[in-house]
């Protein structure tokens, strides 16, 4: 077994330590995440405190520190061996902004007079995408020993900071693979009732880690029969759609035209300072409507803009005045990454207007998805009329680690039943995709 060690950091010093790899989608780059930080979407203002665990092969002289010193910003070199990964968690006072909800869970507490907060996350904040939850440094593969050391690093602000569970959200496939084979992911209830009703915490390693699973929605750029090419442009993408399918989507980018708007797409650099003005105010409208703040300031968008413009698409809806009516802001990853994807996340609008959302968030974004060369379009979280437009069901995970042994049974219980149902539930939306029979494909629960 590889002898790893963990440091628990305050602030993101670890980036300077060594060079890590590119993540695999932008909400993970450290642009953003700077970004999320200078504007304080992200802070103990803001209710996600961050602590950085940094997990690393450790110096001879290592063994001697102290763990007041681990938990620090300021760890020498001799106290760092070689950076292996780094896994961000944030100590939270509520759920906002995460996706994967666990409230019966904090209500199943209430009733029995406990603290469900704080608690731990580990998520790209704000952001329901699937992807690593980890910074690897260059050359470095995630493993079992690797994730051993991360839920090591957890367990201890789980005891410093007195949190009910940890929960890892939307990580990959990989990650809840190796979750399964290198922890338990059952617990030896009576002997960890016994030792609480002692007085006794179970040992950390008694504890399971539990998974949930849920459904997103993907389109893919390619042609579902056997030939699997990238679509040449709109059209072929709808020619593998059912007739009526196809006029539906026509009738609505028709009706889209017949109200005088036009929509145009801008990318990076020449996303102007106007346009940043005009879609903030589009996406402020979003939670105006539902009386909310919105979670991210126009400062954020900014930041994006200086930092990572190449990743950056916008879509605007021009009235007959050109005026600029809404605004979808899109991220995506680089063309010749593998399994590029576009990712819709931003919209709004200054009115209502009929199919306008479906335009310039789902087909504005197909389209661009072609011209660029890109395998994957995830148009956001939730939404059945997804399926409809050709965004196929695919299965998320999730990871959670319950300190209070009592609620394990139950939790893991709620999680069992939670998988069933969401398989269910993600069969019968498969049954609902509209491809015609020479471009249907045949249900494959275990994603793309």
């Amino acid at each position: 077994m590889m002898n790893l060690q963990y440091a628990l950091l305050s602030d993101s010093s670890w980036h300077a330590l060594t060079n890590w790899q590119t993540p695999d989608t932008p909400f993970m780059s450290f642009e953003f995440w700077q970004a999320l930080s200078d504007t304080g979407a992200i802070g103990e203002k803001a209710g996600w405190l961050p602590i950085y665990i940094l997990i690393h092969r450790p110096n001879d002289i290592d063994s001697d520190a102290t763990e007041e010193a681990l938990f620090s910003s300021k760890l020498s070199s001799k106290q760092i061996g070689q950076p292996i990964a780094v896994m961000p968690v944030f100590v939270k006072g509520h759920h906002q902004g995460e996706f994967v909800f666990d409230h019966a869970w904090a209500q199943a507490y209430a009733q029995y007079g406990l603290d469900y907060y704080p608690r731990l996350v580990t998520s790209a904040p704000y952001t329901p995408i699937t992807g690593q939850r980890m910074w690897l440094a260059e050359g470095e593969v995630l493993d079992a020993d690797i994730l051993k050391a991360a839920i090591a690093g957890v367990d201890d602000i789980a005891k410093q900071v007195e949190a009910s569970g940890w929960h890892g959200l939307f990580v990959t496939p990989e990650m809840a693979a190796i979750a399964h084979a290198a922890l338990p992911t059952d617990i030896d209830i009576e002997m960890a009732l016994n030792s609480q009703a002692n007085g006794e915490a179970a040992k950390p390693i008694e504890l399971p880690i539990l998974e949930r699973q849920g459904c997103q929605f993907l389109w893919q750029n390619k042609h579902l029969n056997q030939d699997s090419q990238p679509f040449a442009d709109f059209e072929a993408f709808l020619a593998t759609l059912r007739a009526k399918k196809r006029k539906t989507i026509r009738a609505e980018r028709r009706k889209v035209a017949e109200q005088g708007i036009v929509c145009q797409r801008k990318c990076g650099d020449a996303i102007t300072e106007e346009d940043w003005q005009t879609f903030y105010h589009c996406y402020v409208m979003t939670y105006a409507v539902r009386g909310q703040q919105p979670y991210l300031t126009l400062d954020f968008f900014k930041k994006l803009a200086a930092t990572m413009p190449k990743h950056l698409m916008l879509a605007q809806a021009l009235d007959v005045n050109a005026d600029i009516i809404a605004s979808s802001l899109f991220l995506y990853d680089k063309p010749d990454s593998k399994n590029a994807t576009l990712y819709g996340r931003y919209w709004g609008a200054l009115g209502e207007y009929d199919s306008l959302h479906f335009e310039l968030c789902y087909y504005q974004g197909i389209e661009f998805a072609i011209e660029q060369g890109l395998t994957y379009f995830d148009p956001g979280t939730q939404g059945e009329h997804k399926l409809i437009r050709g965004f196929i069901p695919t299965k998320t995970h999730s990871l959670h680690r319950i300190y209070d042994a009592r609620f394990v049974p139950a939790i893991s219980d709620f999680c069992a039943k939670d998988r069933m149902h969401m398989a269910q539930y993600r069969e019968q939306a498969f049954e609902a995709l509209p491809f015609n029979i020479d471009n249907m494909l045949t249900f494959n629960d275990s994603g793309f």
